[in-house]
């Protein structure tokens, strides 16, 4: 079906206000991430322009989790443009109602949200972790280093003797590890010894290694049934590994999915997040709905200031609806599903609900 006139005049101006309502949050993301990193900087020597490149490097990051907040505020706009212009009362007079021009903001925003998840999130990913590779480089940890993939849980760690340890376990739950292998290796990578355990409790940092066997060049091998090994990783330490996971993209989401499962891991958080970013299409078109809702019922408010005012209320009650949801989820009281979905389905029955009565006002 070839777009009409008035199909493409308003998802023009529609994309229009999208994008300077863009334009000014990053910005505004620009100014207030600075002072952070210059801040993180402060005293650690580096060219001036560092902070400025990882703050363009986060950037993209900050802007895909306040999309939703960028398209109400579009909406709003773009429905003042033609109120101003009294443009609205010439499209109701060629028959295109107050419903016809909300579905069209929809469909736009719906086809926006699937082009986002499938072009930008990856975009934005590789940035952030771009610049959490550069940032790491200049953290305390940066001898540190610990992942998770198909063959369990990997650690590798440095002491104040500039020994090496390799550590690898197939399993891995809260504060505990089974089937622990510890290898030493000298500053030159020669090795010393290797630690074999079939658990290990990793509460603290002085981890308890159970059922240990020690292997060495020099010496016979050692048997015991505790061994205390000193590391610089703990539990909460090792639970939070991916806590960034805004720099995966959602392919590594997926194998991180399957990784921490294979070790026994609860992946939970990875859901939640996989989840969150497919429903982000769903977001962005219940929220041009509620937008466009909105600027329907309180049209008389002749004020710009107290329309956004109403439109950053609207849009923090969603925010923390949201929030606590996944919130529930992260502590299981929610299954997943339920968790992301339930406050896409309470928009939607607001949506519904306005659209019902959306041609009266």
């Amino acid at each position: 079906m070839i777009f009409k006139k008035y199909h493409n005049y308003l998802t023009g101006l529609f994309l229009k206000n999208i994008l300077i309502i863009l334009i000014v949050f990053i910005f505004l993301s620009f100014f207030l991430n600075i002072f952070e990193e210059i801040k993180y900087f402060e005293n650690k020597e580096n060219n001036i322009y560092y902070p400025i490149i990882l703050t363009i490097l986060n950037i993209p990051s900050i802007v895909f989790e306040i999309l939703p907040f960028i398209f109400l505020l579009g909406v709003m706009f773009f429905f003042i443009n033609l109120f101003e212009k009294d443009e609205i009362n010439l499209l109701r007079n060629h028959g295109i109602n107050n419903f016809k021009i909300t579905l069209l903001i929809s469909m736009v925003s719906l086809i926006i949200g699937i082009i986002l998840i499938v072009v930008y999130y990856s975009f934005s990913a590789n940035l952030k972790s771009l610049y959490l590779s550069m940032k790491y480089k200049y953290s305390n940890d940066g001898d540190h280093l610990a992942v998770v993939n198909e063959a369990g849980l990997w650690i590798k760690e440095k002491n104040i003797d500039d020994n090496i340890f390799i550590i690898n376990a197939t399993n891995y739950k809260k504060n505990r590890l089974g089937n622990v292998y510890i290898t030493e290796l000298d500053k030159y990578y020669k090795p010393k010894k290797t630690i074999i355990a079939s658990a290990a409790n990793i509460s603290d940092k002085n981890w308890i290694l159970k059922d240990v066997k020690i292997y060495s060049s020099n010496k016979k091998t050692q048997l015991f049934l505790n061994y205390t090994y000193l590391s610089s990783f703990d539990g909460n330490i090792i639970s939070n590994l991916y806590s960034n996971l805004s720099s995966l993209n959602i392919l590594q989401l997926i194998k991180l999915q399957k990784n921490y499962e294979t070790i026994g891991y609860s992946a939970t958080e990875v859901k939640l997040h996989l989840n969150k970013i497919l429903s982000l299409p769903f977001y962005l078109t219940l929220t041009a709905i509620i937008g466009a809702l909105l600027m329907f019922k309180f049209n008389f408010i002749k004020s710009k200031f107290f329309l956004v005012v109403i439109g950053v209320l609207v849009s923090v009650i969603f925010y923390y609806l949201n929030y606590f949801s996944i919130l529930f989820g992260k502590n299981e009281t929610l299954p997943i599903l339920i968790a992301v979905w339930l406050p896409q389905v309470i928009m939607f029955l607001v949506c519904t609900i306005g659209l019902t009565r959306l041609n009266e006002n």
